[in-house]
């Protein structure tokens, strides 16, 4: 395994003051934007795309110092009702898939994205429980009319040109748990998977480890964030919070950095249950904990991370 960092955090830095960032900061890999959310401040996508000595010269910036390019992120809606904002997110993910291949980056990550809840509707729309009757005819146009056959030949699309789709599984997300993330995959093919984030997962009450172990060979990246439940806030109004990320004395959950959630044992839990499926790639830093700077963020979870990261293969079981 190596521990990486996604740029995101980076994007007030030119591309190679950010590579130069991230080896001073002691990881070994990173992650970078491509568009949609987290942007692509260190990524050119169509200059990339038109030129071999441009891709030359960009993989060589990572190469130069030691630095795996374990993902391209896009992260977007492209099963969004506007169409003019699906037909973007739908041209900006097939680019990157595209582009992915010509590097030779394996994995893609994003969403999944969400419908609207009917023909028509203007806005996506996340169902959370069965009832009303309507919720239900809504998931079944979500999941049958929409989702299904577009992540279908996306998943096709990826497939072809041998590079995989890991989403974010994120609320306000049609996948968005282990069951929804299995379920599309079922739907569509392999090339459809996971880029394993525990701190979406945390507040849901989802034991990560297990999730980890029910998702097996569906994880193909994987995120390093923390969550930090209240239980004082949860006590009194449970877990599905509206309000803004800011309001962090009234929220119920709060983005945290790596072990301001969750201890070093329970991240040991975590690395030993992706060894134990067979999970041998990155583990990517996402820093948002708006009680930290950036560098101090990382630099603690980083920190932790190389305390229970397992770096080197298992040994010869000489005592069994």
């Amino acid at each position: 395994m190596r521990i990486g960092v996604l740029t995101a955090l980076f994007q007030q830095f030119s591309f190679e003051e950010t590579l130069d960032k991230a080896v001073a900061a002691g990881v070994s890999a990173v992650e970078i934007g491509a568009g949609g959310f987290p942007g692509s401040h260190h990524c050119p996508v169509d200059d990339l795309l038109g030129s071999a000595t441009a891709r030359r010269e960009y993989l060589g910036a990572f190469e130069s110092r030691g630095l795996k390019l374990s993902a391209l992120s896009i992260h977007n809606n492209p099963l969004h009702p506007d169409a003019t904002v699906a037909a973007t997110a739908d041209v900006e993910l097939r680019r990157t898939i595209r582009l992915a291949q010509a590097l030779g980056v394996p994995v893609v990550n994003g969403f999944s994205g969400l419908p609207a809840g009917a023909p028509g509707d203007t806005a996506p729309n996340w169902v959370t429980c069965p009832w009303p009757p309507e919720f239900l005819r809504m998931l079944d146009y979500q999941w049958n009319d929409v989702a299904i056959p577009y992540w279908g030949e996306l998943e096709r699309f990826a497939a072809d040109h041998g590079v995989r789709i890991a989403f974010e599984m994120h609320p306000g997300m049609l996948v968005y748990n282990v069951e929804t993330m299995l379920r599309l995959r079922a739907a569509t093919g392999p090339a459809l998977g996971c880029n394993f984030d525990p701190s979406h997962l945390w507040w849901n009450g989802v034991d990560a480890a297990a999730a980890i172990r029910k998702l097996s060979d569906a994880i193909f990246h994987v995120h390093a964030k923390d969550c930090y439940v209240d239980q004082q806030n949860v006590r009194v109004n449970g877990c599905n919070d509206h309000k803004s990320y800011d309001r962090i004395p009234d929220r119920a959950w709060t983005f945290r950095t790596v072990g301001y959630g969750h201890d070093a044992a329970v991240w040991k839990e975590i690395v030993s249950a992706l060894r134990l499926v067979g999970y041998d790639y990155v583990i990517s830093i996402e820093h948002e904990d708006a009680l930290m700077s950036n560098d101090e963020g990382l630099a603690k979870a980083i920190a932790l991370l190389k305390e229970v990261v397992i770096l080197d293969p298992p040994g010869e079981m000489y005592w069994a």
